[in-house]
């Protein structure tokens, strides 16, 4: 099990207190998907580029994918454009990797099955495990859920992490959520504007 794949089960377990986004998330997951890799030994971080190391098999598939997709040739990526690249629709993916690996299952009717409707998660102990972590406030989990959005902890009362690595991934995930958020925002005021517009104020 990763954090990028625990972090996925949090989702889709934990009431948010508010609306979580998908871009969020998407890139609390690509930021996950770093940290599980640098404990794979599959890279390193220098400075604030990604550094790979020779590929190992993680017996995780999308971290497979995510090691694979890692630049090779310098300069290398920096921790925050891979945040962007890898991110995204990267919570849709590890959703279908959870239906796929029957860790979720969609609402049945009582002839055929629906595909409408949120995956909700079964009994599983990868479910227990994750929310073990959750329940234990585990740092690096609780920090990427809060920079999702959720949880109610704010993500700069979350407690921070020893490893200066750990923390600079961390950090450049906040600030790559904070900055979609604003882009978000921007359009939505953007739009309002283009409404009123054709509404004649």
């Amino acid at each position: 099990m990763t954090t990028a794949r625990d972090l996925a089960i949090v989702a889709l377990d934990v009431e948010p207190t508010l609306p979580v986004e998908q871009g969020d998330l998407s890139l609390a997951l690509a930021g996950a998907e770093v940290l599980d890799l640098i404990e794979a030994r599959a890279l390193v971080v220098d400075g604030d580029r990604l550094l790979p190391s020779a590929q190992a098999p993680t017996t995780e598939r999308l971290l497979d994918e995510a090691a694979a997709a890692l630049r090779r040739q310098e300069p290398y990526e920096s921790v925050e454009d891979w945040l962007w690249r890898r991110g995204r629709g990267l919570f849709s993916a590890y959703a279908d990797d959870l239906e796929r690996a029957g860790l979720t299952a969609r609402p049945r009717g009582h002839l055929i099955p629906l595909r409408k409707g949120r995956a909700e998660l079964v009994d599983s102990a990868a479910r227990r495990r994750a929310e073990d972590r959750w329940a234990a406030g585990e740092p690096v989990l609780a920090a990427l859920a809060s920079a999702a959005g959720i949880g109610d902890e704010p993500a700069e009362d979350a407690q921070e992490p020893a490893d200066d690595t750990v923390a600079a991934v961390l950090a450049a995930v906040g600030g790559a959520v904070q900055e979609l958020r604003a882009v978000r925002q921007r359009r939505a005021i953007e739009d309002a504007a283009f409404d009123n517009v054709w509404r004649g104020y």
